[in-house]
């Protein structure tokens, strides 16, 4: 491969972590986040210039569906992922409106990955989406709808360990009873100022307060 044959030429030149890389996963190097490694890597030779017949045809066929479909994108010959089973095309969905954790979306194809798991030859296609990351990204870009806006009807604060174990058993209770009531339980305990901040904070109706009989009554 005329890229590694470039680094390793090179190789004194490359970080630590890059050298170890090199013999043992050079693709990785196409990731590196150091800023010398990187400038190495701008003259380097371009692993789409060295595809095989099959796999540049692949290529071809996608960015002419892509173009039909009027998805814009944009080609980074340095995009690599961390799983050995990934084949032909990997892909990342980024933005630019979340400062430096720009990937929304990450993934690609692994059309050998079922048969080496024993299977029966099998075409797959994946990917992994942060959904925190992703309500993060419609918040910013004021594209919440107002009908979806509050996910919280019920906030269910438990005070003392009796009533934490209750309250396991009761929001299983009106889960069952009620699918349609978003609930929310306070997790980790926590007083009765810091569970109303949560409870207030998750956007909530109404707030259920489940205690004990010995449970101080000044709050």
């Amino acid at each position: 491969m005329h890229w590694v044959a470039y680094l390793g030429e090179r190789h004194e030149q490359l970080d630590e972590d890059s050298q170890r890389r090199l013999k043992s996963n050079p693709l990785r190097i196409l990731d590196s986040k150091n800023a010398d490694t990187q400038a190495l890597l701008v003259d380097a030779p371009k692993l789409a210039d060295y595809l095989d017949e099959e796999s540049r045809v692949h290529f071809e066929g996608l960015k002419t569906r892509l173009d039909a479909a009027g998805i814009p994108y944009v080609i980074n010959t340095k995009l690599v992922r961390g799983l050995d089973y990934y084949s032909k095309t990997v892909f990342e969905w980024v933005t630019d409106q979340l400062g430096a954790q720009g990937t929304v979306c990450a993934g690609g194809r692994y059309d050998g990955l079922v048969e080496q798991m024993g299977g029966k030859a099998t075409a797959g296609v994946g990917f992994a989406m942060g959904i925190e990351r992703l309500i993060l990204l419609l918040e910013t870009l004021g594209k919440v709808p107002e009908s979806i806006a509050r996910t919280v009807d019920l906030y269910l604060c438990a005070f003392g360990e009796p009533a934490e174990v209750a309250a396991l058993k009761l929001t299983e209770q009106v889960r069952d009873q009620s699918p349609e009531l978003r609930l929310q339980v306070n997790a980790g305990g926590g007083s009765f100022k810091s569970q109303f901040k949560k409870a207030d904070k998750s956007g909530a109706l109404y707030a259920l307060i489940l205690g004990t009989t010995s449970w101080p009554a000044k709050w």
